[in-house]
């Protein structure tokens, strides 16, 4: 996926430019999964239809389609930042792991838990931005006459207070996160290199194309359970931490309420995969003048 040729700084630079690409593409989905997310099921005899059924459409039809794009600064914010760190540090922090002398292919568990490492490392810098990302992206549809919460990124960002707001929710967003970027990084970078192995593949862009489609599919398997609890408790304070969101969805919507918003989380993550990686691999052939392209 990246070279180990490229620096730090070069592979910085790219992955924010891929990822902030990535997000702008794709962030209809992921305000369309949040809203989803964050519904509820009613307790009891309580009446609670739920609100939002399809991927955009209620959501464009009330609000607008630049509804679909709310979040969208806080959300470039936090590629900058997290899409940077977690794919710039990946593969210096691999080489860490084997040994800068090591030769041969780089077995797959050193390559997760380098993913790991970097996507806790790098989530734990962005939770601000994301934070403020999903407030914003969580705002519906105000009644006439109701004010709304926040009228723009920063102030969003104003209205956090005291010193550990800023990182709500990170616990169940550094596992999630973690467990994701694993699930995208290291299965990219895997199943490309295996692939490429294959008689009649080469590093070309189906390549890119199929194994970023197949890291999306898988992330979204493994991560949406987490993302689910994340958005929950960052969307509302009624959750007195991770366990105790975890443990009333559970009990009031059952199991498969962790999939909730499965179909656009994947619309969301197979597209910013493909988008992203795509972006990532071209990127790099120009930033470095295709020197290390066949």
């Amino acid at each position: 996926m990246a070279d180990l040729k490229f620096s730090f700084a070069e592979s910085f630079i790219c992955s924010a430019f891929a990822a902030c690409f990535a997000e702008f593409c794709t962030i209809p989905l992921d305000t369309a999964k949040v809203r989803l997310q964050l519904q509820t099921k009613a307790v009891g005899d309580e009446v609670n239809l739920p609100k939002y059924r399809g991927l955009l459409g209620t959501i464009a039809k009330e609000e607008g389609l630049l509804a679909l794009w709310k979040g969208i600064i806080a959300g470039l914010h936090r590629q900058c930042i997290y899409g940077g760190l977690r794919i710039g540090l990946y593969e210096p922090v691999k080489t860490l792991l084997v040994g800068s002398d090591y030769v041969g292919d780089i077995p797959l568990y050193q390559k997760i838990l380098a993913a790991l490492l970097t996507g806790a490392l790098a989530i734990a810098v962005a939770n601000p931005t994301d934070l403020v990302k999903v407030w914003l992206q969580a705002e519906g549809k105000f009644p006439v006459g109701v004010a709304r919460r926040y009228y723009g990124t920063l102030d969003a960002y104003y209205t956090i207070e005291g010193l550990g707001a800023p990182w709500t929710g990170l616990g169940p967003n550094i596992a999630g996160n973690a467990i994701l970027n694993a699930a995208e990084l290291a299965n990219y970078d895997q199943v490309k290199q295996t692939i490429l192995k294959i008689p009649g593949f080469s590093d070309n862009v189906l390549t890119h194309l199929l194994v970023g489609l197949g890291a999306g599919f898988f992330a979204v398997c493994i991560g949406s359970p987490i993302d689910v609890v994340k958005s929950r408790m960052m969307g509302d304070s009624g959750y007195k931490n991770t366990l105790d969101c975890f443990v009333k969805t559970l009990k009031n919507e059952g199991f498969f309420a962790f999939y909730k918003g499965f179909l656009p989380n994947f619309s969301r993550l197979g597209s910013w995969n493909v988008v992203m990686f795509l972006t990532l691999e071209q990127a790099k052939k120009v930033f470095r003048g295709e020197l290390y392209y066949d």
